[in-house]
């Protein structure tokens, strides 16, 4: 269904105020460092959290971050082996470490919280295997920068309540950006809300849409009535 600006803020802030007498209320504090966040975030890139902890562990043990570059690429990928696609992720990662090492503020990230968001989330983007996503992810989670990040999760669910119409992920970050509030912790909330939904009702297959708070304003939900299909991206 094709909404104005308007009517579609109207919609998550109505999103926002529901997930939240769901899930309660999610202030806005960094749960890891910020180079934790960003190596994390790269990790969990179509893998679920238990094995992006897991892998994140793992790696770690290889020693401090000097080390993990100094490492065999092939050990590296062994570490987050739990993680998919390790002998993509293991050179990417090395790589965005160096990058990080050799830069002036070395692996202190602090920096980012005074550069313009648009320089921010460039040099984020520069670093190998970071897209829009991780890169939002840091700047909102540690810096509480007016970002917004949109994973599988945020995409699917906005898409089928028609908050924003079917569009890619890339696309959608601009589109949900647009017209959500620039509050950090209204959209760190509305996040980490949404991607409790997802895993929890609204899923990627066989959504819950009977057990479903959203689903009384749910594009979706009324379209196929009451039976919403399986996602397709």
């Amino acid at each position: 269904m094709a909404r104005p600006d308007a009517e579609r803020a109207e919609l998550l802030a109505w999103v926002k105020d529901t997930l939240r007498a769901e899930y309660g209320e999610r202030p806005l504090s960094p749960r890891r460092d910020p180079l934790h966040e960003l190596i994390s975030t790269i990790l969990s890139q179509r893998t679920n959290w238990r094995d992006e902890d897991a892998a994140y562990q793992e790696l770690r043990g290889l020693g401090d971050w000097d080390a993990i570059i100094a490492a065999p690429t092939e050990a590296v990928a062994h570490a987050i082996r739990r993680s998919n696609y390790p002998e993509s992720k293991a050179p990417r990662i090395q790589e965005t470490l160096r990058l990080i090492r050799d830069a002036p503020g070395g692996y202190n990230l602090d920096f980012l919280q005074e550069l313009p968001i648009k320089d921010a989330l460039k040099w984020l983007t520069d670093l190998p295997g970071v897209g829009v996503k991780t890169a939002s992810l840091v700047l909102l989670f540690n810096y509480a920068r007016p970002v917004f990040p949109v994973d599988t999760h945020v995409h699917r669910i906005t898409t089928r309540l028609g908050a924003i119409p079917k569009m890619g992920e890339q696309a959608a970050h601009r589109a949900l950006l647009k017209v959500l509030p620039p509050d950090p912790p209204f959209l760190y909330e509305i996040h980490v809300n949404l991607l409790r939904h997802g895993q929890q009702v609204c899923s990627w297959t066989a959504p819950r849409c009977g057990v479903c708070v959203l689903r009384e304003r749910c594009d979706a939900f009324r379209v196929h009535d009451g039976k919403v299909p399986s996602w397709k991206a």
